[in-house]
């Protein structure tokens, strides 16, 4: 597919969009949505996004319309609906995330759709409150079908570097999609306002319509198919619900991140549910509520699409927790200052920290979780969250108002607090416990300091890239298969004639080949983790001085089985050294020349290391030091897309020369015949 793709290209026939040969930034949305079977469920889902805030507020409405003018019914009616679309999720989550994980998930998400449908077209056909309630109930269950299976789903649909972006625009549209709802809610009203209680039905029609054609665009997405159980083929809804529960609570991470996200959502919704409050004891009013309202959903938005990228120096389980004490400490901020325009500013804050927990959290459930129980782990998610929502917007307020005003007098001095601040800073510090103990579950880089991950975010060089010759590095663990890609990819560029030079580290040179000895010899046994890193640096240096950067001169494409991604991902994250001090030397041993195109082939280290029978040194160190290395390649990659080609290395050897070669081929140097 890869070759006759590029064969294509040079015919001037266009190309099917391949995701893996995408030199985008790991972080560009559009990138994204050049991903055919993604594009479509986006637009599916924004779709059923928007019919869901377009249904909460003709329901709503509706629900006053039935109770009539008795303003005690008319809130009961309210409160009424607003309950039941939560209450669902507290008996239903589990079950939800069955289905989920057994059925079709394109054919569950189709037959949500056109259930949902349905459901609002009979509300106002039936034209009472009580059938309005019960549709409400119904309508909510099928959702929380819905909404596993399209999480599920999307990691099965993009590149795993992509996964980021993917959710972000999922969340963003989650949230977006209520500012358009809104809009087109009072244009109907607006608009068929002489025509009474049509107006609103009208409004519910429109929203049915929405859900139909979400449905129908579902219907092109092939891609999206069963759960892989790998072990076991019809278990009983109990024992999935079971395993289900305890995959989750028995996983570490797992349980980390769902805990974590319901606290980042928690923290949100006590400012939504104390708001009002908060800005009367301000003397805000309605305006008041209004900004601090914007405010938070502006800053998630924020936090959402934009986190990620400005701190790429840190890893997405680092970002997560951190997002959760910065939630924490925002809320403390709002309880503690008494002034709008300040309190504004703190908000938006607030709003981005959680954000970037939620969107982080969100991802490492897709990259972490197994595709057998995702759909059982998103629905714990959704669960989780609703039934936070439910309980933070129902006590918030009762708390808030059993402490009502106090005012303690010291001295001269009196001091006033309000129930509103104070359960805020309550709820601060839950958050910033909540964040901190996820902290310690998830941490993947112990004992490197924080603030150098952060400095590293914004310290970030261009390098120097070669203007003559091509630089190709191949990266990856043990046993990914670099020597046997290198011999390929040498004989498919002689082919095309091409000069070509293969070379390798550490071991290349007459010093490096001693240096190699040290470094990988068992007999060596343990030395300093910075001496190791100095003796690769060094080797480093000797290689491109006299190997690399004449062959480039020469105009040759130049392959290394291994480079500098080697000595950061083991020495920096495989051994206690901090990253950016050997990022530093290696930079300065060579110069800072970096490849034209890194290609990483990702294998788990398990796999990887039972290919040898006898293990170097390196070779010889613990799983958890391979797993650490494995993530540290990937983040690399993650953070400069263009740069690198990452390939899942569990295929045949020649599907991933074909994207090698498809992704090489527009890069390289034209041969002179």
């Amino acid at each position: 597919m890869a070759l006759s793709g590029a064969a294509d290209r040079l015919r001037g026939v266009p190309e099917v969009y391949d995701p893996l040969t995408d030199p985008a930034p790991a972080h560009d949305l559009r990138a994204v949505l050049r991903i055919r079977a993604f594009r479509r469920l986006w637009i599916a889902f924004g779709l059923s996004s928007l019919g869901d805030w377009i249904g909460l507020l003709a329901l709503t409405a509706m629900a006053k319309a039935f109770a009539g003018d008795d303003y005690q019914m008319a809130n009961f009616a309210i409160g009424g609906v607003l309950f039941l679309r939560v209450l669902p999720a507290l008996v239903m989550g589990p079950v939800a995330g069955w289905i989920a994980d057994r059925l079709d998930r394109r054919w569950t998400m189709i037959l949500g759709d056109l259930i949902r449908a349905a459901f609002f077209v009979t509300i106002p056909l039936v034209g009472t409150l009580t059938w309005l309630l019960i549709a409400t109930v119904l309508i909510e269950i099928v959702s929380l079908i819905w909404g596993p299976a399209k999480d599920a789903s999307v990691p099965n649909l993009v590149p795993r570097h992509r996964l980021e972006a993917a959710n972000q625009l999922s969340l963003i549209t989650t949230y977006g999609s209520a500012l358009p709802a809104a809009v087109i809610f009072t244009a109907i009203t607006l608009v068929t306002r002489g025509l009474g209680e049509f107006s609103i039905d009208l409004a519910v029609y429109v929203n049915a319509a929405t859900f139909l054609v979400s449905g129908l665009a579902i219907v092109s997405v092939a891609e999206i198919g069963r759960a892989v159980h790998e072990h076991e083929e019809h278990p009983t809804l109990w024992r999935t619900m079971v395993d289900g529960w305890s995959y989750v609570t028995g996983t570490p991470v797992v349980r980390g991140l769902v805990v974590g996200i319901s606290g980042a959502f928690a923290a949100g919704a006590v400012v939504i549910g104390l708001g009002r409050t908060y800005v009367e004891d301000l003397d805000a009013g309605d305006p008041g509520y209004g900004v601090l309202f914007g405010a938070v959903f502006g800053g998630l938005a924020l936090g959402m699409g934009f986190a990620p990228r400005l701190f790429s120096g840190l890893s997405r389980r680092r970002l997560f927790a951190a997002g959760l004490v910065g939630s924490g400490i925002g809320l403390a901020g709002l309880a503690l200052i008494q002034q709008l325009e300040i309190a504004t500013m703190i908000a938006i804050v607030l709003g981005f920290c959680a954000g970037a927990s939620w969107v982080s959290g969100y991802t490492l459930l897709g990259l972490e979780v197994p595709d057998a129980v995702r759909g059982r782990t998103f629905a714990f998610v959704q669960s989780a969250v609703r039934t936070v929502l439910a309980v933070t917007l129902a006590v918030a307020p009762f708390i808030a108002g059993a402490i009502g005003r106090r005012t303690v007098t010291v001295g001269d001095r009196s001091l006033s607090y309000n129930g509103a601040a104070l359960t805020m800073l309550i709820a601060a510090i839950l958050a910033g416990v909540i964040g901190l103990v996820a902290w310690r579950q998830m941490d993947d880089r112990p004992g490197v300091p924080f603030w150098r991950d952060v400095r590293r975010s914004f310290g970030k060089t261009p390098g120097v890239y070669p203007t003559t010759g091509f630089f190709i590095a191949l990266e990856g663990g043990e046993g990914a298969g670099k020597s046997t890609q290198s011999a390929l990819l040498v004989k498919w560029l002689q082919e095309r004639g091409h000069e070509v030079l293969l070379t390798r580290e550490p071991g290349a040179t007459d010093l490096g080949k001693t240096l190699r000895q040290i470094v990988l010899d068992p007999a060596t046994g343990d030395i300093s983790h910075r001496a190791e890193a100095l003796i690769y640096a060094a080797d480093k240096a000797e290689h491109v001085d006299s190997v690399i950067r004449p062959a480039l001169k020469a105009g040759a494409v130049v392959i290394t089985d291994r480079y500098v991604d080697s000595a950061l991902a083991y020495q920096g994250s495989g051994r206690d050294l901090e990253i950016a001090d050997v990022e530093r030397v290696n930079r300065w041993a060579t110069d800072d020349l970096r490849p034209n195109l890194t290609i990483l082939l990702d294998l788990p280290p398990k796999r990887g290391l039972g290919r040898f029978e006898e293990r170097d040194r390196i070779e010889a160190q613990s799983a958890d030091f391979h797993e650490r290395v494995r993530a540290a390649f990937l983040e690399l990659a993650a953070a400069e897309p263009q740069h690198y080609l990452v390939i899942d290395a569990t295929q045949e050897r020649e599907q991933i020369a074909q994207q090698i070669q498809a992704r090489l081929l527009p890069m390289l140097p034209k041969v002179e015949l």
